[in-house]
């Protein structure tokens, strides 16, 4: 099969639009023809060397958003069938011990991830344990299932499984031109609270009102907390979701109100943020909130919301597979608005 991978760490240079062996299912485990897969930041990111997953290794086929065609089962499979369209959850955990992807299941260690630390979908074929792949409605294009998994679990767990967002409350949502902020757009309206959303130009807080959010600001010439304080009539909201870090850290918080949180799940900006004042935090009860990894038994419900839901897909492009280096550098340059796309 065609695949696009890397031996070393460098710039677009580094990928190699190769032959590699078709993989092999393991007794539990099925083979999916890549329809599409979606890009992520953490595709770039380990390319270039600036961070890498624990358990990651050389040479590396990215691509942890995939969905496809069964094209082989296990010997041990019998609730998937060749044939079946599919979209694939990529954490392993929870994994069978038959599949030849166990024993990667430490949520808090080194958890193995399809296309993080094994072979994803930047190739026309991958390996996937049985049990974490999910029907793809017959009316739903395959590249609309791809934008799923890492966005809308990143985002449900962040928001409800963390942050305990309820209908009625405000959200502010950073970076709303990413992936995983159009899909906490409408996962919080779908949930009944108020949506504030910041970007870095007025054409994506456009972009981002007509998604779903009530109100939105222009995060580079915007002061964000004064925004977040005149939206709720000097209140503050309730919830700041928050994947950038440094760059907006310390007018996040000031923009929460009493007893109100900050759910990070991300450092797009940067790996440090200073708290401003400690007075404020603790005075008000702020929380600050880590979002870790989703569990297994997660992903099922929320792919039930997003099939049944009424969720825009936003795709911002496609790319052929042999043109991945382009399609990372338009990442990189942050030239997008929801999710760019590769098609093997």
């Amino acid at each position: 099969m065609k695949a696009m991978l890397y031996e070393e760490a460098g710039g677009p240079e580094v990928l190699q639009y190769i032959d590699v062996p078709d993989p092999e299912p393991g007794a539990a485990d099925v083979v999916v023809d890549v329809g599409a897969t979606a890009l992520n930041r953490l595709d770039v990111v380990q390319r270039n060397g600036w961070f890498q997953m624990p358990g990651f290794t050389y040479p590396h086929i990215a691509g942890m958003d995939v969905a496809g065609v069964v094209s082989a089962v296990g010997s041990a499979v019998t609730d998937v069938a060749v044939g079946d369209r599919v979209v694939v959850d990529p954490s392993l955990a929870g994994v069978d011990d038959a599949s030849e992807l166990a024993g990667m299941g430490d949520l808090f260690g080194d958890l193995g991830i399809i296309g993080g630390t094994v072979a994803g979908g930047y190739a026309e074929k991958c390996l996937v344990p049985a049990s974490h792949v999910y029907a793809v409605p017959d009316d739903m294009a395959i590249e609309h299932a791809a934008t799923f998994p890492t966005c809308y679990l990143t985002a449900a767990h962040a928001l409800f499984d963390v942050g305990g967002l309820t209908s009625g409350e405000t959200v502010m949502i950073h970076a709303a031109g990413s992936g995983v902020s159009t899909a906490g757009i409408q996962l919080a309206k779908n949930a009944g609270a108020t949506v504030l959303a910041t970007a870095g130009s007025d054409e994506k807080c456009e972009r981002a009102l007509a998604l779903g959010a009530d109100h939105a600001v222009n995060n580079r010439t915007g002061d964000v907390t004064a925004f977040a304080r005149e939206v709720t009539q000097g209140a503050g909201v309730n919830m700041v979701f928050d994947h950038v870090g440094t760059a907006l850290f310390g007018p996040s918080l000031f923009a929460i109100g009493v007893h109100g949180r900050l759910v990070n799940c991300g450092n797009s900006s940067g790996d440090e943020a200073t708290i401003p004042s400690l007075g404020y935090l603790f005075h008000s009860g702020i929380k600050i909130l880590g979002s870790d990894p989703y569990r297994p038994e997660e992903f099922g419900p929320v792919w039930d919301t997003f099939c049944s839901g009424d969720f825009e897909v936003v795709i911002d492009s496609e790319f052929a597979l042999a043109d991945a280096a382009e399609a990372q550098n338009k990442m990189l340059a942050s030239d997008f608005f929801g999710k760019i796309v590769l098609r093997p």
